[in-house]
């Protein structure tokens, strides 16, 4: 499908009166694109006197390294109907939501960060004599860029924004969330405000996973659902009664106070707010009460995630990578288990082992699958688990770690994005970062004593210190390439085990996927699954893959082959600096 000089690669989402694609124009660069169907906008979503749409002439204003840029707009006719269309930036990375979907909860350090950048926004939004009122910030609309080492927050989703000063503008209430809207926007009033209320329950929501005043909406018409909503707010917020790190009554101050009912007790303007957060301010002055959370509940006292893996299934989940395994079987699990046998000659299990390579090639999953192999405890730890805004705390997060992993040893600590936790220090110009790599140093040091092992992942191996790479230390170093051809194939064949198919050439497919990751694979057999129903076919059959391969070739594979030499020359180096001794005999 083709919108103006642009290519629809695939549909992200549809809503009554859109649909928004991923697009790339002739020298194949990415954009977002939201193609507007004109028979179907409300009154309220139009500028009569311009006869244009409010979200476009809207977009088109902002330039904030916060807010998603719009590059481009334009008109088209489609099957005799007008379309709009407005054109974005492409930004590689995920929504708060999708990271809440999957993490549940967010630590305090991720969501002052996260906070921080949305209420930037908003105060470039809110400036000036005729402020932009975003009118739906909730974690759909925020979108996180990972292109950087650390994501940073993007603020979309601008169709129900409207200027403060605008004549009889009222709110395009049709698909808010209920939840994230301040009381008075149920009658019609919205202002600076009503966006910072909205904040206030987003940062409840990342640190508990539930947004406040929660009731079931289910098969419950408008008014009802308002009703609902605005009675609950009638009882005392509720804050959980749970430890979670770096939480204090600050904090909680902050959210009694954006989430308020009466608008002249919350903050009154998005830069009172970031004052409070950055500690600059006291935000005392609104009440909440403190509840015992169930024994039988989701406790949300941990920094990192932490899965009793004895029940897993281990290598037989992993496609493929024979070589990979056999050498992680050879030179870790067997020692592990089988310790009697290898006493005899002194030998001791690795401190840790480094899985490096491109991204997308399962490097997380394979550290997970690793754990369950050995049937031990397992321990993800990311970046934001470790960092602390205070002088040594990310140092005691450490050692905290440690303490952890050592009581319910046998544990697999999984250091993910290994180059931003143990990063070069020789590149360093942060004294407390400068600490904390010390301090990592130090607990890999005979931690495998303790029955810990620890498994770092990095896409950029040479971001990492190199004082952690030497024998003692992460002593295996092991490559994780994009899956060649025979792995190529059993993935295929297991995203297609539960499919009906029609003599599928497997190795055919194979041969025509190089520098396809796991993902990549699984996004193949969905298309050819998708484009399988449009054509009323009850099985795919291999016409319909090669179809669907022809099809996605603008968007994957998601490794090149530059990127995949580039991999080979740091293999060639790591292996030639490689110690004759792999599994560290004392």
């Amino acid at each position: 499908m083709q919108i103006g000089k642009y290519t629809v690669a695939f549909q992200i989402n549809k809503n009554s009166y859109a649909e928004c694609f991923r697009v790339h124009d002739d020298s194949g660069k990415n954009y977002f694109l939201k193609l507007f169907n004109m028979a179907k906008l409300s009154d309220q979503q139009l500028d009569g006197s311009a006869n244009s749409i409010i979200e476009i002439e809207l977009a088109a204003t902002l330039n904030h390294p916060n807010i998603m840029r719009m590059v481009d707009r334009g008109e088209i006719v489609i099957d005799d109907q007008k379309y709009a269309y407005m054109v974005c930036n492409f930004i590689v990375g995920e929504t708060l939501k999708a990271k809440m979907d999957r993490d549940k909860i967010c630590s305090v350090y991720d969501m002052k960060r996260i906070i921080s950048g949305v209420l930037n926004a908003l105060k470039y939004l809110h400036r000036g004599d005729e402020p932009i009122i975003h009118n739906e910030i909730i974690p759909d609309n925020i979108m996180l860029d990972m292109s950087k080492n650390i994501p940073v927050p993007i603020l979309i989703g601008f169709g129900h924004a409207q200027r403060l000063t605008a004549d009889n503008a009222k709110l395009f209430m049709d698909g808010l969330n209920p939840f994230f809207l301040a009381p008075e926007v149920f009658k019609g009033v919205y202002s600076t405000l009503t966006d910072l209320y909205s904040v206030g329950i987003m940062m409840y929501y990342m640190l508990y996973g539930v947004v406040p005043w929660y009731v079931n909406l289910k098969n419950s018409n408008e008014d009802e659902r308002i009703n609902a909503v605005l009675n609950a707010r009638k009882q005392p917020l509720l804050i959980p009664n749970v430890k979670i790190f770096e939480l204090d009554d600050n904090l909680l101050d902050i959210i009694a106070k954006a989430t308020d009912p009466d608008v002249n007790k919350r903050f009154q303007s998005a830069n009172e707010f970031l004052l409070a957060l950055s500690g600059e301010i006291t935000a005392k002055g609104s009440s909440y009460q403190k509840f015992d959370v169930p024994k039988n509940k989701t406790a949300t006292d941990t920094t990192v995630s932490k899965t009793n893996v004895n029940k897993g299934n281990g290598f037989a989940d992993v496609a493929g990578m024979e070589e990979l395994k056999k050498r992680l079987q050879d030179e870790v699990i067997d020692i592990f288990r089988k310790p009697e046998k290898y006493a005899k000659l002194h030998v001791k299990a690795p401190n840790g082992i480094l899985l490096y390579g491109p991204p997308g090639c399962g490097k997380t999953f394979i550290g997970e699958k690793f754990a369950e192999e050995l049937g031990c405890n397992y321990m993800y730890v990311r970046c934001s688990d470790v960092a602390s805004p205070y002088i040594h705390g990310g140092q005691e997060k450490i050692a905290a770690l440690f303490e952890k992993a050592k009581k319910e040893a046998p544990t697999v600590m999984f250091l993910d994005e290994l180059d931003a936790i143990i990063a070069d220090r020789s590149r360093h110009t942060n004294v407390s970062e400068y600490g904390e790599v010390n301090e990592f140093l130090t607990h890999l040091n005979n931690c495998a004593d303790n029955r810990i092992i620890v498994v770092g992942a990095t896409n950029n191996p040479k971001g990492i210190d190199p004082a952690a790479l030497r024998s003692g230390r992460l002593d295996i170093k092991v490559y994780v390439p994009a899956p060649n051809e025979q792995s190529r194939i059993s993935l295929l064949k297991m995203y297609l085990k539960d499919i009906s198919t029609d003599d599928i050439d497997y190795a055919l497919i194979a041969r025509q996927t190089n520098g396809y990751v796991s993902k990549d694979i699984c996004s193949l057999v969905n298309k050819a699954a998708l484009l399988a129903v449009k054509a009323d076919k009850e099985k795919i059959d291999m016409q319909t893959m090669l179809t669907a391969l022809n099809e996605r070739k603008s968007d994957l594979p998601s490794v090149s082959s530059s990127l995949l030499a580039q991999f080979e020359n740091i293999r060639a180096e790591f292996e030639g600096k490689k110690q004759r001794n792999p599994i560290g005999f004392r």
